[in-house]
């Protein structure tokens, strides 16, 4: 039986791609409201969230407590075991190296991220980091994760 998606306004939504990644987006909110950078990640398994993880390096003092990471270890409790093998992971901002790193050792079959990262994402410095046998997707919601970002940082030169 397909499984049925409903967006904030509870209307159908028909892309599960951007349904996660609104939800992803909901966890970047949070990191956000902490005062945090705001990056949120989910991953889902068959259908459903398993883990949801949002930065939280100032709040933890811990440089690697990116929202993947979060989620990842999250991830993992719940299924029992370090290899995440027919799970996704939808992050509004392209993985960094260490994630990347991270998602490779954890075998995970899809990588779907929003916006790039193109001072630290892992495609310009580590682009075989991921597990051969992973899928990346880029660009869903590519303008609401980018804007979410952009606006945090400003919000902090000024």
């Amino acid at each position: 039986m397909p499984i049925s998606y409903y967006s904030e306004d509870n209307s159908k939504e028909t892309n599960p791609d951007e349904y996660f990644m609104r939800q992803a987006l909901m966890e970047a909110q949070r990191a956000g409201e902490r005062d945090e950078v705001p990056i949120g990640a989910v991953i889902v398994c068959q259908g459903r969230i398993i883990a949801r993880g949002h930065n939280l390096t100032e709040t933890l003092t811990d440089v690697t407590a990116h929202a993947e990471m979060q989620a990842i270890t999250a991830a993992a409790q719940f299924l029992g075991g370090k290899y995440l093998i027919d799970c996704s992971l939808y992050v509004t901002v392209e993985p960094c190296v260490m994630c990347a790193g991270a998602l490779g050792w954890s075998q995970i079959s899809r990588v779907v991220y929003g916006a790039s990262d193109e001072k630290r994402g892992f495609v310009r410095f580590a682009p075989n980091a991921l597990h051969p046998k992973t899928e990346i997707v880029s660009g869903i919601l590519e303008a609401d994760c980018s804007k979410l970002v952009k606006k945090f940082f400003k919000r902090k030169r000024n």
